[in-house]
């Protein structure tokens, strides 16, 4: 897409505001629902840190089926499948604010994770098959901003309904976004004509399904008590036995569920393994603050939800500044020195304390939000950078499957380091000191991400950024920087 074409412009602008909706409503449902945990946990009579299966769940849902949303978009049209898959997230939401049990709510949040694996990914695909490197990274920015309002209102909404109306309400709220999305999409989107994919690779599908499920239902159950001592570690074993199959079948296929051979693009390497550690560490940060505020220094939901609102807020203010910073010290530079500061945040939080004024926390909070924010920025444009055109649907599923898995091992790993201190120290109550212990436990998984990001070129996605001379979109989206052959195994 050409800028010096201004109803275009303002077109692309506008279809990316309004598939942005989906990831308002996604966001504005994670965001919200951490601040409405403890509220869950006393009603369904439940643990606190064990309400985590809520979030892990969805997270794990919406990984198993992202893979099969590049085929179904390719097979029924992108636009028709968006909007089955916003009517399908409304409708499990609904089902989550009727839960009366723990297993109801997860069996909801499995359905919900359904409809938001065919819909973030979607989204995507339907804006990067309409805008040239050139605008590729306005695009992105364009498609995340409105997203961010999702995380901005969703700790202090959650927390007012919470205190007002009950937990429910958090999933009621999706309903009239659902139904406004649904309008938005059949009013604006242009439609995209289904093609032909070929047969889907059922059995990668299936292998990739189930390694993934065994391995987070290991990760989510070991050391809890909940089920026999040998179950969760066999089925750890399961999962990476598993795993290992699907990765050979995966590779060794023309067509394969996920396409390993876009490892072999450096820059797609480098922002779906690398930005995969810095997104788990990171993600556990969304969990923990308001957990923190609320059960470690007795804070109301609505308190914890206006100060970790601070988070979403520097996130924003991080959007229009991305552009700038990228041009200037370009992806390599940025990806590493912003990966040490984002970790520095997260291990400040470790030092917090009831005795800390609000607005020191709430400071912190929003300067950890813009070092995020960028990060976020930056690895998903550089995801696509040198993807060709004709991959971008494979790209798509690969990338969204592994950015929705990374925030699930985020809050497992949240929930392991609290319940690993509290066993530690011979009690069962949570502590300051617990959260500490896992602030510092994600910051370092943060700063390990850094010493990947240095493989990149100098150079790497200057044609998206500007950065070193390079010239946007002098080549388009079809033509890429690096191209693989697709029968090339990935180098692993």
């Amino acid at each position: 897409m050409n800028e010096s074409a201004p109803g275009r412009q303002v077109d692309m602008r506008v279809m990316a505001a309004i598939v942005a909706s989906a990831l308002f409503m996604q966001n504005l449902d994670s965001a919200a629902i951490i601040t409405a945990l403890p509220s869950m946990a006393r009603d369904l009579g439940e643990e606190p840190a064990r309400l985590g299966v809520a979030i892990t769940s969805y997270l794990v849902s919406i990984t198993v089926f992202i893979p099969l949303s590049g085929w179904v978009a390719d097979r029924f049209g992108a636009k028709r499948v968006f909007m089955a898959a916003i009517a399908i997230f409304t409708c499990a939401s609904i089902l989550c604010g009727r839960s009366t049990g723990l297993g109801e709510l997860v069996a909801a949040r499995v359905f919900q994770g359904f409809g938001g694996a065919m819909m973030v990914p979607v989204a995507r695909l339907l804006l990067l098959r309409r805008v040239s490197k050139e605008d590729m990274l306005s695009a992105m920015t364009w498609l995340t901003m409105p997203a961010m309002i999702g995380p901005i209102s969703g700790p202090p909404l959650g927390g007012f309904l919470t205190d007002a109306f009950g937990w429910r309400s958090v999933f009621f709220i999706n309903v009239p976004i659902g139904i406004l999305g649904l309008g938005l999409v059949a009013w604006k989107i242009p439609d995209v004509p289904p093609g032909d994919p070929g047969p889907p690779d059922i059995k990668g599908l299936l292998l990739i399904g189930v390694a993934l499920a065994l391995l987070m239902f290991g990760i989510e159950t070991v050391g809890r008590g909940v089920f026999p001592r040998w179950l969760p570690p066999a089925c750890l074993a399961a999962g990476l036995a598993v795993g290992v199959l699907a990765v050979r079948h995966c590779r060794a296929r023309a067509r394969p569920a996920v396409d390993f051979s876009l490892l072999a693009i450096p820059t797609f390497n480098q922002a779906t393994l690398a930005g995969s550690l810095f997104r788990g560490g990171a993600g556990a940060v969304p969990f923990l603050v308001p957990m923190l505020l609320q059960l470690g220094f007795g804070r109301s939901a609505s308190e914890a939800g206006l100060v970790s609102f601070a988070t979403a807020l520097g996130a924003m203010a991080m959007k229009p500044l991305a552009r700038p910073i990228l041009r200037r010290f370009g992806f390599r530079a940025a990806l590493v020195g912003n990966a040490l500061f984002a970790a520095a945040g997260i291990a400040v939080c470790a030092a917090f304390s009831p005795a800390w004024p609000v607005m020191a926390i709430f400071l912190l909070l929003a300067l950890g939000g813009l070092a995020r924010s960028l990060q976020f920025t930056a690895l998903n444009t550089l995801a696509f950078a040198d993807v060709p055109q004709a991959r971008l649907s494979a790209a798509t599923s690969f990338f969204g499957t592994a950015q929705q898995l990374s925030p699930a091992l985020g809050v497992v790993l949240a929930t392991a380091s609290l319940e690993a201190s509290t066993a530690l120290h011979g009690r069962h109550e949570l502590l300051t000191a617990d959260f500490s212990w896992a602030f510092v436990i994600s910051a370092l998984v943060v700063a390990a991400s850094a010493p990947f990001f240095t493989r990149l070129r100098r150079d790497a996605g200057g044609e998206v950024s500007g950065h070193g001379g390079g010239r946007p979109g002098e080549t388009g989206p079809a033509q890429p920087t690096s191209s693989v052959p697709r029968s090339k195994p990935a180098n692993m």
